[in-house]
């Protein structure tokens, strides 16, 4: 590529693991302390090499950069792995990277890339499931998978999301620029390739969206064979017989009905009640070798005493310990901010914030680099609201109204507080909250499909009518919980809500049942 001949960002975004460049702004941001008349700062060598200290950055005017852009530019910088302060809290927490990314936008798809492929492969456990059509009295025959071709499904559907998102951005005027970048100070990042001239872009704007890794305790060892982490295990490159699932979050709990599904028996492992092994941590665990089985140390989760070793029970262990942020090597000690617990700190406009407590200008952090909420939805809601403020319009997102779920067979959602939660606010706010549940055996259309099992749950406050949390536990949970978050996004209350009219007969009915159910004091309306 020839560096010299693309345009000249104003605004740099970066997105797991990357950096991209938004549309300049054309005025000053109302929201930020350091908001001024100053000119946008803008290198006029921006795209040439530089060793980053012999020459000044020159600012053009904002009508030389509109000129220069003609409209929005993207840079897509790798964050270095091998370089840079480790945080101290999250140290040994990280796995190891396997070089440098599949595609030119590397990890700033690669969020979305995983939950595609994720759901590319439970689209292959529920074509094993039969249980609806039995009792239907449908009649099916055995059902099978070939791995490699699910695994090759999974990959092409990646492949072929990446390419889209690429031409896409290109197809916007967006030029990508691919190297490990680091922050130099206020409005300056150096990016390069290993054995390549460093280059130093100015920007008006910074957008950090480093992402995240599996994050792997201390005392397991990963071989990516038989001790894998939820990476390794979208690949499927192996269904092994029995399987240990270190964790039980929405990872652990999905990979859980995956590996079900396809045959395997699973031993989940975690200080929650979940399963057989319950009120530990594995503590170390070491892959199989040399003929010898995967062997995994359990510890006593209030004793922190040793309790138990499986040895030859389980043929390979999933780490589905979560994830870790991912802003190692991104040079913000040059601009005096300290992460916490690996996290980028931000206040609610997603604006960094130093070491002091003070806002660095022009400094941006979204998705899991910032720990707020770390889904792939979320991290794009932030990104959105950064760009928002950028280009000069003020906003806040609303974290309560951003749903969650977990793609398990039957499927859970949930959007706002938990009832714990609502109880401890309206403690601390002198309100009572009301509580209204509905099951999915009222509903038509769960019976018709034989999936009645499921249940729904409102959370409110009687008073008002405010919409506190809602969660779902049923068949396309995922899907139906986006009627309560828009709700609580808007504001709507369950006085409201409770008139609208859905289609019959569809899941849908099942939050029309919840809200009907609520009872909230009525207001008049003028």
């Amino acid at each position: 590529m020839d560096a010299s001949a693309l345009k000249k960002p104003s605004s740099f975004a970066a997105k797991s693991g990357n950096v991209a460049v938004t549309k300049k702004k054309e005025k000053s941001d109302p929201n930020s302390e350091s908001s001024s008349n100053e000119e946008d700062v803008v290198d006029k060598k921006t795209y040439e090499s530089s060793d980053d200290s012999d020459s000044e950055d020159e600012s053009s005017s904002d009508e030389d950069v509109a000129a220069a852009t003609n409209g929005s530019v993207v840079a897509i910088l790798e964050a270095d792995s091998k370089s840079g302060e480790e945080d101290d809290d999250m140290e040994n927490g990280f796995s190891e990277l396997e070089g440098a990314p599949a595609s030119s936008l590397g990890k700033f798809l690669d969020k979305w890339v995983a939950e595609v492929t994720r759901l590319e492969v439970l689209s292959a456990m529920l074509t094993l499931r039969k249980r609806h059509l039995s009792g239907k009295a449908l009649q099916v025959a055995a059902a099978g998978y070939e791995r490699q071709a699910v695994a090759d499904q999974a990959n092409n559907l990646a492949s072929k999301i990446r390419n889209n998102l690429t031409n896409s951005m290109k197809a916007l005027g967006v030029d990508i620029l691919t190297g490990f970048g680091t922050i130099l100070g206020p409005q300056k990042i150096k990016y390069g390739k290993v054995g390549f001239p460093d280059n130093v872009i100015t920007a008006k704007d910074i957008i950090i969206a480093t992402g995240s890794v599996p994050f792997v305790p201390k005392g397991i060892e990963v071989d990516g064979k038989t001790v894998i982490t939820s990476d390794h295990a979208l690949k499927l490159e192996v269904v092994p017989d029995w399987v240990a699932i270190v964790g039980s979050g929405y990872i652990g709990l999905e990979f859980s009905d995956v590996y079900t599904a396809l045959g395997s028996e699973r031993v989940l492992i975690n200080p929650r009640k979940i399963d057989y092994h319950t009120g530990v941590f594995a503590t170390k665990i070491t892959p199989a070798e040399d003929g010898k089985p995967v062997i995994i140390e359990l510890t006593d989760a209030k004793t922190k005493e040793p309790k138990d070793t499986l040895e030859g029970i389980v043929d390979a262990a999933l780490i589905a310990t979560g994830r870790a942020p991912f802003t190692k090597g991104l040079g913000l000690e040059n601009i005096n901010v300290e992460t916490q617990r690996g996290f980028v700190p931000v206040d609610e406009r997603m604006r960094v914030i130093d070491a002091n407590g003070n806002l660095v200008p022009h400094l941006y952090c979204i998705g899991d680099a910032n720990g707020k909420m770390m889904l792939a939805h979320a991290a794009s809601a932030q990104g959105i609201s950064v760009v928002e403020q950028v280009t000069g319009r003020d906003h806040v997102l609303n974290h309560l109204s951003i749903p969650a779920t977990c793609f398990t067979h039957p499927e859970i959602s949930m959007v706002g507080l938990t009832e714990p939660q609502a109880k401890e606010k309206a403690e601390k706010e002198g309100f009572e909250i009301g509580i209204a549940k509905t099951s999915f055996k009222a509903n038509t259309k769960a019976l018709a499909e034989n999936e009645g099992e499921g249940l729904a749950k409102l959370i409110y406050r009687p008073d008002s009518g405010e919409i506190l949390g809602v969660h779902i536990f049923g068949m396309h949970a995922a899907d139906l919980i986006h009627e309560a978050s828009n709700a609580i996004a808007l504001g709507t209350r369950v006085q409201d809500i409770k008139f609208a009219v859905l289609a019959h007969p569809t899941l849908s009915e099942v939050l029309d049942e919840l809200f009907k159910s609520a009872k909230a004091k009525q207001f008049n309306h003028a």
